[in-house]
């Protein structure tokens, strides 16, 4: 962290990074408290995933114009644009409370989505500029983590704010909701305000492309679309990561738009603080998850932890359902979050290493394009179970068999980092490891890696520096052993 903090320009953006998740999380909140406090069973999850949905749509519909102005013009203008939109949609926010038009507020989530979908890709795109490659893997966890810490502050500081002005919402309607807990709005217009002010702290890291061009008719005929996923899948490895991101966050809707009804129908909990603290504990391991990946990835990207990360989120799930008190489920939320931030940050890591400059901010907008898709998708499922009579329970079991089916999908396409991570922790009981040139791997294309020998273990050394699938040479009597031939062609 420290090293990261000597980068000029590091530090305002992580405030940026930080005030935007917090503000987005902010009116969330209040939305769905309102939810919470007036509706029950089925209605509340159905509530809850709709305005879940309005946050992912524009991620979907802005893909493509958003990858493009990523890739044409300075990102850290477009984040600096992206931050004073935030303040217009906040004040308008405010107005909905003041006035108590519940629904009016409902829809203006969609303003902020907006905002977030456009400054998204540029977000993620500056990292890049702004620290390297050397130092990649190390400022994901950094910004996985600070957006998260955001998110769990907006929580608390949001729901603790909503019961101290709404005691007891026991007679009041969604609008009169609104009209109780306004001066929140003013608190969501400074902190906009804030934002953007820091954002004018950023600097130009690289030219933009010039050359890049946007025209409305391919937008609307999905000439784009097709285009832009093409690219995402000429790289398995960044097809790979972002269907595995795509995975854990769409596992992630489900459990938070279901969470809420299940505690209220279980442990008899109405106390909003209570609730978004339970979820809250999700991303403070989300946070420690991520602070262990960028730990174990200072100069190289440890993909080992991602089949390991795949295998506790299944543990977590699969146990959720059958626990009966707070304390328990805040622990196996934590759990949860924990491995699913050792799953995120090295696949985040992988598609911003493999992605050629020219064509980051595409791929990256194609990454929350398809994760906000499967994310969609997995909500309207979840409407659909909840209109059908299947309760917040029978979700997460589906879950767990989702959860399970993707660990193993895990471990069938990256048994290397499997195999590399069980290596690793034996080695490293031993050796010091230090990995010396990593800027200088290719991002893709034939390399040529060559051990000096001077050991049995230099394909494992190797093998931990190196993110990308090493296809060994050995002799061919060795490979022909009978009881090691199989574990060869297991692993490739």
């Amino acid at each position: 962290m420290s090293r990261l903090r000597s980068i000029q320009g590091f530090m305002p953006y992580i405030i940026v990074v930080f005030l935007n998740a917090f503000v987005d999380l902010g009116h969330k909140i209040v939305i769905q408290n309102a939810i919470f406090k007036t509706y029950d069973g089925q209605e509340q999850v159905i509530l809850t995933a709709l305005v879940n949905g309005l946050i992912l749509l524009p991620f979907i519909l802005l893909f493509s114009p958003a990858g493009f102005l990523a890739d044409r013009f300075s990102k850290h203008r477009i984040i600096r644009h992206a931050a004073l939109a935030a303040v217009g949609a906040t004040l308008l926010i405010t107005y909905c409370y003041y006035q108590g038009w519940f629904w009016g507020a409902f829809a203006l989530t969609l303003a902020l989505s907006i905002q977030s979908a456009i400054y998204s890709p540029a977000k993620y795109g500056y990292i890049k500029e702004l620290v390297g490659t050397n130092n990649l893997a190390s400022a994901n966890g950094v910004v996985q983590a600070i957006t998260i810490a955001g998110i769990l502050l907006g929580t608390f500081v949001f729901s603790i704010m909503f019961e101290s002005l709404l005691p007891d919402t026991s007679e009041l309607a969604t609008n009169d909701i609104m009209r109780t807990v306004a001066p929140v709005g003013w608190i969501l217009v400074a902190l906009a305000t804030l934002e953007w002010l820091s954002s004018l702290r950023l600097q130009q890291r690289r030219e933009p492309d010039p050359q890049t061009s946007f025209e409305l008719e391919p937008y609307l005929k999905l000439t784009y679309l097709r285009k832009n996923l093409a690219v995402l899948n000429s790289n398995t490895a960044i097809w790979l990561s972002i269907i595995g991101l795509a995975t854990f966050w769409s596992i992630s809707q489900v459990m938070l738009a279901a969470f809420p009804a299940f505690a209220k129908e279980t442990l008899q909990i109405d106390n909003t603080v209570v609730i978004q603290g339970i979820l809250a504990c999700s991303g403070i391991g989300i946070v420690l998850g991520s602070v262990i990946a960028a730990r174990a990835s200072r100069n190289y990207i440890e993909t080992g932890l991602i089949p390991i990360g795949a295998l506790g989120v299944a543990i977590g799930i699969a146990v959720l359902p059958g626990l009966s008190s707070t304390f328990a489920m805040g622990t196996a939320f934590l759990v949860v979050g924990a491995m699913g931030g050792m799953f995120i940050v090295p696949l985040n890591s992988l598609i911003q290493f493999h992605a050629k400059e020219a064509q980051l901010g595409t791929i990256l907008a194609g990454n929350n394009w398809i994760q906000n898709v499967a994310m969609l998708a997995a909500l309207m499922t979840t409407v659909a179970f909840a209109t059908a009579g299947i309760d917040s329970v029978g979700l997460f079991y589906l879950l767990t068999a989702v959860a399970i089916i993707g660990t193993g999908y895990t471990v069938r396409k990256l048994p290397h980092s499997l195999a590399r991570i069980i290596a690793t922790a034996i080695l490293k009981r031993r050796y010091k490891i230090e990995v010396v040139g990593f800027e200088n791997l290719p991002q893709s294309g034939a390399t040529l890696l060559l051990g000096n020998h001077i050991s049995w273990i230099d394909w494992a050394l190797v093998q931990i520096a190196c993110p990308r699938p090493i296809r060994f040479v050995m002799l061919r009597r060795i490979y022909d052993t009978w009881y090691l031939k199989p574990f060869f062609k297991v692993f490739g």
